[in-house]
């Protein structure tokens, strides 16, 4: 792989699977309609601090990303699975080598749930989101048309994939302006909506800062564990240290940078500026026919966002709320597609590297003679975003099992990375007290709790929500047994050992 990226190409690259624009959008329904299990109590009301809260969190996983960056420039595109590795082997006692293989295994489990699920659930999003916009216009699409987009959706990205970095980079590029630039202009007219106050609505927040304080430390936690499903993403540029120019000092800071620029600033602007702006002008009528407004219509409707939006583009602008909406959504759509291409970029990398090590087919290791890309590993998961989309437009409990389980995935490595962290550092002759031992174990525990919460919820909720945690933990077993075979299979062929004994000892 030839490096060809400076800070900014790398930092867009993880800039552009965060999306902000894109989660807004997406996420906003779901955090208005959640409740505390048995009381059925809404949690809305926490959602700023919630997404602070998670933040936090975040930057502890940053932290250990980086410094892992730091140490092993000469990672790429192995990212957190290489980290894995090195973890145990850079030891000087050698019988840690031995634990090297079982961690990068997990480690390369834990990636692909992640990375390679989570492409097709951004396809089956893209899906719901053009029926929706051709539905504004009277077209209303069924699943099977839903499927094909879907199947469309994913050849397209798959192309641009293919076609190298270089081309992602510029396409992220350019769907990060546009997205910052929009969300720039929401916030902007939400809080002018508010200040204005030309409907004499009844805002659902009393104050500015009644949207920022908590008002009940659970509800915090329960908001938490819905907004760090769109804060995951920071650290996909740690899969382009090959094509970095300079991967010691660009890769560190671009993990850090796209936390800072697209969930410090892009989510807390705009999560700030949706919540200032609801009121009881925000309607949404019931199947029954009655009528739901505030922050009860943002819950029952499928599209929030596109509702603020034309109620405040027809009370500031002359009308043109539809229009405006319109317009913001397809944004939104780029915003998927940026997603889905950073998603896809990561996962082959992670792949090609694994291949390479011959921990997974060795025809995934090819590349490109022309574009030089991993493009065996981008037609295998074109094929799998496909196949996850189609599945993903079936219904929302299909769609809600599938990205619980690309979030298991995204915990269990996150959880790992912090794990690796501390390991590596151990010993080592740079090793901070605070950055290489709190901050990773902080990071550990924040992770494992997510992780336990996010499906705890699910099966104290029962019914639907219950069924989509197992459908969660039936897409990740499924993978495990799928690479437990490969595993024993590839062993008896070359005769490896999974726990093998250090050299030394031999």
């Amino acid at each position: 792989m030839r490096p060809t990226l400076g800070l900014t190409g790398v930092t867009v690259n993880a800039m552009a699977l965060i999306a902000p624009g894109a989660f807004l959008w997406i996420t906003l329904q779901i955090q208005a309609a959640q409740t505390t299990p048995g009381s059925g109590d809404t949690t809305a009301f926490d959602m700023w601090p919630g997404i602070v809260f998670a933040l936090i969190l975040a930057f502890f996983t940053a932290l250990s990303y980086s410094e892992l960056a730091r140490a092993y420039p000469e990672a790429g595109s192995g990212s957190c699975y290489y980290f894995a590795e090195k973890a145990f082997v850079d030891k000087e006692e050698v019988k840690h080598h031995r634990w090297a293989r079982i961690a990068k295994l997990v480690t390369g489990w834990a990636a692909h749930l992640f990375y390679w699920v989570y492409p097709g659930v951004m396809v089956a999003f893209m899906a719901i989101l053009l029926s929706y916009i051709l539905g504004e216009f009277g077209i209303q699409l069924g699943v099977v048309p839903q499927m094909v987009i879907a199947v469309l959706f994913s050849i397209l990205v798959g192309f641009i994939a293919l076609r190298g970095v270089n081309g992602s980079t510029m396409t992220a590029l350019v769907i990060n302006i546009i997205q910052l630039v929009s969300l720039v202009l929401f916030s902007a007219l939400a809080i002018w909506y508010r200040i204005a106050n030309p409907d004499n609505a009844a805002f659902d927040y009393p104050s500015a800062a009644s949207v920022v304080l908590p008002k009940n430390l659970l509800n915090v936690l329960m908001q938490a564990t819905i907004a760090i499903l769109i804060l995951v993403g920071f650290e996909s540029c740690t899969a382009f240290g090959a094509e970095a120019k300079n991967a010691r000092r660009d890769v560190p800071r671009a993990v850090i940078l796209a936390l800072v620029i697209q969930g410090l600033f892009a989510y807390l602007i705009e999560y700030f500026a949706a919540n200032f702006a609801i009121s009881d002008k925000l309607v949404y009528t019931l199947p029954d026919g009655s009528t739901a407004t505030g922050m009860a219509a943002a819950a029952a409707s499928s599209a929030p966002m596109g509702d603020l939006i034309t109620l405040i583009g027809d009370s500031l602008l002359g009308g043109i709320g539809f229009g405006l909406s319109i317009t913001i959504a397809i944004t939104v759509a780029l915003a998927i597609l940026g997603t889905t291409l950073s998603a896809m970029n990561t996962g082959v990398r992670i792949t090609f590297a694994m291949a390479q090590d011959q921990e997974m087919p060795e025809p995934l290791s090819l590349l490109h003679g022309r574009f030089v890309t991993p493009h065996m590993a981008v037609y295998a998961m074109v094929v799998v975003s496909a196949i996850i989309g189609v599945i993903g437009v079936i219904s929302v409990v299909t769609l809600t099992g599938i990205t619980l389980a690309s979030n298991f995935g995204t915990f269990v490595l996150y959880a790992l990375t912090c794990l690796w962290a501390i390991i590596a550092f151990a010993g080592r002759p740079d090793f901070n007290f605070f950055k290489h031992l709190v901050i990773p174990v902080l990071g550990l525990l924040a992770n494992l709790t997510m992780l336990i919460v996010i499906l705890g919820l699910g099966f104290l909720g029962g019914g639907d929500s219950q069924t989509e945690s197992l459908i969660a933990l039936g897409f990740a077993g499924v993978w495990a047994v799928l690479s437990a075979i490969y595993v024993v299979v590839s062993n008896r062929r070359t005769g490896r050992s999974l726990v093998a004994q250090p050299k030394a000892a031999a």
